[in-house]
C-alpha cells in the first residue's frame, strides 16, 4: 500500500487547557500526551502544533466586557468582521486562557516538542475567535490571527494526508480538522488521541456527526494507515 505524504497536527495541548490548574482545563487532557508522543514518533512527512495566542485584552474573555452578560460558558456578544463589517458572530466568552507569553499558553512539557516542526500560533486578533489552527471565526488567515499560513505551508511540502489530534475534540480539533478538509486534504482525526470537554452526545458525538458530514474519517492510534507509516 502507497503511503501518501502526510502530516500530524497537534492541537492545543497547554497548559490553560490542562488539569490541574488549567483556566479552561478539560478532564483527562494530559492523559493523551503518551499517544501522541507515540505518533510524533512516526515518520510524517511534517509535524506540526497549533498554540493558543491570545492579547491579554481578547473580545472572548469574560473580563473584557461588562456585567450582567459576561459570564464565561453563558454570555455571547457580537463580533464583527473586521475586513467586513457587514458580517457579524456570535462569539461565546470564556475565562482568560492562553494568554500569549504566559505560563498558561505554554505547550505541556509531557508533549515532546522537539518532534515539531512547525508551531502556529493562533488566535492573535483580539476581535475574533480562532479555533482552528488554518484560520479565524470568519475563515480569516494571516498574520493578523495567525503566525503562519497553515494550509499554504503544508501545501508547499506537497501534504495529502492530515491526522489531527489534541484539545478539543469538539472545538479547536474539529474546527482545524474540517478546515483541514476543506482546503483539499485527505483528513483523519485520531479519536483515542484527544479529549472533549463534553464526551456525550452534544459535545464529542455532534463533532463526530459533523465529520461524517464533510468527509473527515476518525480513527484510532492503531488504525493501520497510521502503521503502514512505520514502513
Amino acid at each position: 500500500m502507497a503511503v501518501e505524504r502526510s502530516a500530524l497536527i497537534v492541537v492545543d495541548m497547554q497548559e490553560d487547557f490542562c488539569p490541574p490548574n488549567g483556566s479552561l482545563a478539560v478532564p483527562g487532557g494530559r492523559d493523551i500526551a503518551p499517544i501522541i508522543n507515540s505518533l510524533l514518533t512516526l515518520p510524517f512527512t511534517a509535524k506540526v502544533a497549533s498554540q493558543d495566542w491570545h492579547p491579554l485584552d481578547h473580545a472572548s474573555f469574560d473580563v473584557q466586557h461588562p456585567p450582567p452578560n459576561n459570564k464565561a460558558f453563558t454570555s455571547w456578544v457580537t463580533a464583527t468582521n473586521p475586513d467586513d463589517e457587514s458580517k457579524s458572530m456570535q462569539l461565546q466568552l470564556w475565562p482568560v486562557h492562553c494568554v500569549r507569553d504566559t505560563t498558561g499558553a505554554k505547550i505541556i512539557p509531557e508533549i515532546d516538542a522537539t518532534k515539531l516542526d512547525l508551531i502556529v500560533q493562533k488566535g492573535q486578533d483580539k476581535r475574533t475567535e480562532m479555533f482552528s489552527a488554518f484560520g479565524d471565526m470568519f475563515s480569516r488567515g494571516g498574520s493578523s490571527v495567525v503566525s503562519h499560513d497553515l494550509a499554504a505551508w503544508l501545501k508547499n511540502k506537497k501534504i495529502q494526508q492530515v491526522f489531527v489530534v489534541g484539545l478539543t475534540g469538539d472545538c479547536c480539533v474539529k474546527a482545524t480538522a474540517i478546515d483541514a478538509k476543506k482546503e483539499g486534504f485527505e483528513t483523519f482525526v485520531v479519536g483515542d488521541a484527544t479529549r472533549s470537554v463534553d464526551d456525550g452526545n452534544d459535545g464529542w458525538g455532534a463533532a463526530k456527526r459533523e465529520f461524517q458530514e464533510h468527509g473527515v474519517i476518525v480513527i484510532e492510534s492503531r488504525d493501520q494507515r497510521l502503521q503502514d507509516l512505520k514502513s
